[in-house]
C-alpha cells in the first residue's frame, strides 16, 4: 500500500500535517479542535454546506467566512476558527441565533434534552439572549410518519440529515423534503408510512428533538439512565450497540458504531425489537405439562428433578435442537452436561456454516472497497444480514459491478457474498475472491456449533430419540425439530414464550434474551464478540441452572461464563482471555487454506413445470418481532416476487395481483419484480408458501 500523499497547514496557530483530501473538519480534530458542525456526517456521503455551523476564516480564500465541512485539506491554508477569529465567532452566533429565531424552548420536555448537540453548541457558541420579540411559527405535532417515529416540524433545523439518509445510504428514497425556502419541510414521500427496515437510523442521526422514537417519548432523561455496551442478538451480522436502560428496563437500542461491521447504522428489528423482554406471556418459572394438557408453574427445584428423571431415564438417547441463538458459554453448557455426562452426542445444529471460507476472511466493511461483488442468495440479503444489503449499495455507489451470476472468468477484487453453505468454499476458490461471506440464518450458529464440538470428544451415534431438548423459541418454531419432538416419549425446552412449547414440551425451563446474557458470540464474518448483560432476567441464567444439574451427573462446570469461556477458548479460540474480548472486537486473521477445496455435488435438475419456489424468514418476523407491536406494519407477507424476464412473459408489472397455485393450493399475492432473482425463480415468504410445493404455476 502506498504511503498517501501529506499537506501541511496551521489551524489556529497550530500546524498539522494530513493525508491530501481530507476534510478541514477531521484536519482539525487531528489538530485537537473542533469546529462545530450540524449538518456534517461524513457517512452520509458529499457535505452539503447547509447549516454554516462550521464557519471559518480561511486563507487563501475570499475575504468572508467559509463552511470548513466542504472544504479540504491542502499546503499552505491558514484556517482560524471562532476560537481565534472574531469574524468566525460572530459568524456562529449569528448562525446559531438564525436557527433558534423559531426553535421552541421546550427542552425539558424534549426527548433529545441533555444529549441535544443544538443545546451544548449553543452554550458555547451561541447568543446569550435573543433580539426577538414576535411569536414563533408552530406546527401541527407530533406527526407520526410511521408507528416508530414521531416528526416534530417546529424543531427542525433543515440539516437534511434524515433525507441523505434516506437518499443516499438506504436509498428507500421515502423521506425526502418538501416545498421551498422559508416553507420547506420534512416528509414522508406521498404522505405514506416510513417502511423501511433502516428507518430508525434517521432518529439517532437527527441533531436536535425532530425526530424521536415513539417507544422512547417521555419514557427517561439522560441523568436517569445507564448505556450498557453489547451486540445485538437477532441476526448474524452481530452489530455493536448500546442498551439504554432505567430502573432495571431496556428503554432504548443506540447503535455503537464499529466501522468495520455496520459503521454506526442498525436495522429497525435490531433497534425497536427489545419489547419481548417484558411480554406478557413471558415464561419467568419452570413449567410442567399437566394431566389436560396446559402447563403449570413449578418450583425450581423440583423442575431440576424432573429435567434430572427425564435425562436418567433417556440415557444417551437424546438429541438437542440448538436455535443458534445461545450464546458460546450457553451452548458449551449443554454440551457439557448431556455429551459429557450423558453421552449423549446427537444434536441438531442450527446449520452448517462453511469453515473453508476463513482463507477468505475480511471485515464486512471491504465490500464497499470491492470493483466487483457477486450475489449468489436465494434469499433477499436484506432479510437474513440486513447490514450487509447497506454495504452492497456502498459499494455500487463506489462504482462497484453488482453481479447476481458467477463469472465464467476470475474478475479483479471481487467479493463474494453468498447463502448456499455447500458451495460457499469452492465457489470463492474459483471466484478468486479477495474476500468471501456466507450468510447464516442463526445469530451464533457456527459459535454453537463450536462451543457443542469442543464440550466432548466422543464419537457421533445415530440414536432413536426417547428425549428431544429443544434449546431456544426459535429451534421451537422449526418444522423439522418439532417433527422429530413428536418421535420422542420426552421432550424439555428452554426458551422464553409459553406459546412456543404449547402442546409440544412435557417441561420448560426458563429462557432469557441477548440482552439478558453475559457471554460471547461469533458473527458472519467469524469475529467473537462480547454480549454483555444489560438487564437482569426475571429468571436465573441458563448457565446458572445447566451447572446445578450438572452437579448431579458429577459434571464440574462453572456457572459464570467467564469461566466456561476459559475452557472453550484453548480449544477453539486461540487462548484468547474472556476480557481481551474488547468492546469493538477485532477480526481475527486469515487462515491460510490447506489443500484444495472440492466442488460440491451438482444439485439434482428438476424437471416439474412451473416457477421454482424459493421461500424465507422475513426479517420482520420471529418471537421479538411477534411481541413488538410498533413493527408489524413492516412485516413483508402478501408479496410473491418475479424475476423481470418471467414477469414479461406473463406479462406481469409491480403492484398487480396474481394467483400463485400448486397442487390445487392457490394464493392471491401482489406482484413485486426482483432483479436479484435468476429466471426460473418466484420468491415468497414462508408464510405464503404454507401449502405450496416446489414448483408453482404464476398467472394474473
Amino acid at each position: 500500500m502506498s504511503t498517501p500523499e501529506l499537506v501541511t497547514l496551521t489551524i489556529d496557530g497550530r500546524e498539522v500535517s494530513v493525508p491530501k483530501g481530507t476534510g478541514l473538519v477531521e484536519a482539525a480534530l487531528a489538530a485537537g479542535i473542533e469546529i462545530p458542525v450540524f449538518c456534517y456526517e461524513p457517512r452520509l456521503g458529499p457535505p452539503v454546506g447547509a447549516c454554516r455551523m462550521c464557519l471559518c476564516e480561511v486563507a487563501p480564500g475570499p475575504p468572508k467566512p467559509q463552511a470548513a465541512c466542504t472544504l479540504t485539506a491542502a499546503e499552505g491554508m491558514s484556517v482560524k476558527t471562532a476560537a481565534t477569529s472574531e469574524l468566525a465567532a460572530e459568524s456562529q452566533n449569528a448562525t446559531l441565533e438564525f436557527i433558534l429565531v423559531n426553535h421552541p424552548l421546550d427542552c425539558p420536555v424534549c426527548d433529545k434534552g441533555g444529549e441535544c448537540p443544538l443545546q451544548d453548541l449553543t452554550f458555547r457558541y451561541g447568543p446569550g439572549s435573543t433580539r426577538m420579540n414576535f411569536d414563533k411559527r408552530t406546527f401541527e405535532k407530533p406527526i407520526p410518519i410511521s408507528p416508530t417515529i414521531a416528526l416534530d416540524r417546529e424543531r427542525c433545523i433543515l440539516c437534511y440529515r434524515c433525507t441523505r439518509f434516506s437518499e443516499s445510504v438506504a436509498e428507500d428514497g421515502q423521506l425526502v423534503a418538501v416545498e421551498r425556502g422559508s416553507a420547506s419541510m420534512i416528509a414522508t414521500f406521498g404522505d405514506e408510512p416510513y417502511a423501511a427496515p433502516f428507518s430508525g437510523n434517521v432518529i439517532e442521526l437527527c441533531p436536535v428533538g425532530a425526530l424521536t422514537s415513539t417507544k422512547y417519548r417521555f419514557e427517561a432523561r439522560p441523568w436517569e439512565i445507564q448505556n450498557a455496551p453489547t451486540v445485538c442478538g437477532l441476526c448474524p451480522v452481530g452489530c455493536n450497540i448500546s442498551a439504554t436502560t432505567r430502573e432495571g428496563k431496556v428503554k432504548r437500542i443506540l447503535s455503537r458504531n464499529h466501522p468495520e461491521i455496520d459503521e454506526g447504522w442498525l436495522c429497525d428489528k435490531g433497534r425497536f425489537a427489545y419489547s419481548h423482554l417484558q411480554a406478557g406471556d413471558r415464561i419467568q418459572d419452570p413449567l410442567q405439562k399437566s394431566a389436560d394438557g396446559s402447563f403449570e408453574a413449578l418450583e425450581w427445584n423440583a423442575a431440576l428433578d424432573r429435567a434430572e428423571e427425564l435425562l436418567r431415564k433417556a440415557g444417551p438417547a437424546i438429541v438437542t435442537a440448538l436455535s443458534g441463538s445461545e450464546t458460546v458459554e450457553q451452548a458449551y453448557g449443554l454440551g457439557r452436561l448431556l455429551r459429557s455426562g450423558l453421552g449423549a452426542h446427537e444434536a441438531v445444529l442450527p446449520e452448517e456454516i462453511p469453515d473453508g471460507l476463513d482463507s477468505f476472511r475480511a471485515p464486512l466493511s471491504s465490500i464497499r472497497n470491492a470493483g466487483t461483488v457477486v450475489v449468489l442468495c436465494e434469499e433477499p440479503v436484506v432479510e437474513r444480514a440486513p447490514i450487509v444489503d447497506l454495504w452492497i449499495k456502498a459499494a455500487r455507489r463506489n462504482g462497484a459491478s453488482i453481479v447476481t451470476e458467477l463469472p465464467a472468468e476470475p474478475v479483479e477484487n471481487a467479493v463474494l457474498i453468498t447463502d448456499d453453505a455447500d458451495a460457499a468454499a469452492w465457489t470463492a476458490q474459483e471466484l478468486k475472491a479477495t474476500a468471501a461471506f456466507y450468510l447464516p440464518r442463526t445469530p451464533n450458529g457456527r459459535g454453537v456449533a463450536d462451543a457443542w464440538s469442543c464440550a466432548d470428544d466422543g464419537e457421533f451415534e445415530d440414536v432413536e430419540p426417547v428425549l428431544v431438548i429443544i434449546s431456544g423459541d426459535e429451534a421451537a418454531a422449526d418444522p423439522g425439530v418439532r417433527a422429530l419432538a413428536k418421535l420422542a416419549t420426552h421432550v424439555i425446552g428452554i426458551g422464553m414464550f409459553e406459546e412456543s412449547f404449547a402442546g409440544l414440551a412435557d417441561l420448560v425451563l426458563p429462557g432469557t434474551s441477548y440482552l439478558e446474557r453475559d457471554g460471547t458470540t461469533l458473527n458472519l464474518e467469524g469475529r467473537l464478540q462480547r454480549q454483555r448483560r444489560a438487564v437482569i432476567a426475571p429468571c436465573p441464567d441458563e448457565l446458572a441452572w445447566i451447572a446445578k444439574l450438572a452437579e448431579r451427573f458429577d459434571i464440574q462446570l462453572s456457572p459464570h461464563a467467564s469461566l466456561a469461556f476459559e475452557e472453550i477458548s484453548g480449544r477453539c479460540y486461540g487462548g484468547i482471555s474472556f476480557g481481551a474480548v474488547g468492546e469493538q472486537a477485532a477480526l481475527p486473521k486469515p487462515v491460510t487454506a490447506t489443500g484444495e477445496i472440492a466442488k460440491p455435488a451438482d444439485k439434482p435438475r428438476s424437471h416439474a413445470k412451473g416457477l421454482r419456489l424459493v421461500s424465507y424468514r422475513p426479517l420482520f418476523s420471529g418471537p421479538a418481532v411477534d411481541r413488538t407491536p410498533e413493527l408489524e406494519f413492516q412485516r413483508r407477507e402478501g408479496e410473491v416476487e418475479l424475476a423481470p424476464a418471467d414477469a414479461r412473459k406473463r406479462k406481469i408489472v409491480a403492484g398487480d395481483e396474481v394467483t400463485v397455485s400448486s397442487n390445487g393450493t392457490s394464493r392471491r399475492l401482489r406482484a413485486r419484480i426482483a432483479h436479484d432473482l435468476p429466471d426460473g425463480s418466484v420468491r415468497v415468504t414462508s408464510t405464503d408458501a404454507e401449502g405450496l410445493h416446489d414448483h408453482v404455476e404464476v398467472a394474473k
